[in-house]
């Protein structure tokens, strides 16, 4: 039996516990994630992220699902990531990069009064090819399509922004019965590795409205990489102008997406919520 020291942080309300393993180890975090992740049994959260040293980087991050399933990339996530680099004194830089299993990611920090209070990403380049995606249809890019998924006739669009996402447009995304069509979603076999989904009402040319069904973690009340892929897929249907701020509402907050062709960046908070130890 031994003593683990974590950080409960979210952002958004997309809330992970998160590890400082600059100074500690830690043994099958599938399993842990499993574990603290249960909101009456655990310390509660959608996974764990472990922030680890880097070879090529200020710090890397590892996410673990609710479900124990490791994650290829989190947009919230990763802005706490960067806050907790930066407050702990770890990379303590406005300027950070920050390894991932998508590759390295550019962050720069706002702060008040010492502390990171929100952090600008830039997530790269949204990738429309499908089999990059991956989502089993031909063509150049699926955006604006009608095809049969999730047990019925959809018109969707696919973008990975180091995870895979189908993107939905229609009314009011709080209406849905969103437990009965997000597994539909995650589990059709035209995405051979799942796929997050959002639901996303068109407010105006700046705004939206999303809800997501992530995989490996269900509902949450946001998604980063979700904000980042609803915000592309606006602008290649025409609902939003490529290089101009879009605002996404999401059940926990906003976010600030901007997309060209070059690359997605995404601003938001990043909050601390509190520290504590566990036995494991």
């Amino acid at each position: 039996m031994g003593t683990l020291k974590f950080t409960k942080m979210h952002g958004c309300g997309n809330d992970y516990v998160y590890f400082d393993c600059f100074s500690q180890n830690i043994e099958d975090p599938e399993a842990l994630s499993i574990r603290l992740s249960d909101r009456h049994k655990g310390v509660g959260g959608d996974g764990i992220i472990m922030v680890c040293p880097s070879d090529i980087a200020d710090g890397r991050m590892r996410i673990f699902n609710a479900d124990g399933s490791e994650a290829m990339m989190c947009g919230n996530g990763i802005r706490c990531v960067a806050k907790f680099l930066y407050d702990t004194g770890l990379a303590h830089k406005k300027h950070l990069e920050i390894d991932t299993l998508s590759g390295v990611k550019y962050c720069d920090i706002i702060e008040k009064n010492g502390e990171a209070v929100a952090v600008t990403v830039d997530m790269g380049r949204a990738e429309l090819v499908p089999g990059r995606i991956p989502v089993s249809l031909p063509g150049e890019r699926i955006v604006g399509e009608t095809v049969s998924v999730a047990g019925g006739e959809y018109e969707v669009t696919c973008v990975s922004m180091g995870n895979p996402h189908c993107v939905l447009f229609g009314g009011d995304p709080m209406e849905l019965d969103l437990e009965t069509v997000g597994p539909r979603f995650e589990k059709d076999p035209i995405f051979p590795q799942g796929v997050n989904t959002e639901f996303i009402e068109v407010i105006d040319s700046h705004t939206l409205k999303m809800r997501v069904w992530e995989r490996g973690s269900g509902e949450t009340m946001a998604c980063g990489t979700g904000a980042c892929a609803a915000a592309v897929a606006a602008c290649l249907n025409g609902y939003c102008k490529m290089g101009e701020d879009i605002t996404v509402h999401l059940r926990g907050g906003d976010l600030v997406i901007n997309y060209t062709d070059e690359r997605v960046r995404m601003t938001g908070e990043a909050v601390k919520v509190f520290d504590g130890e566990i036995e494991v």
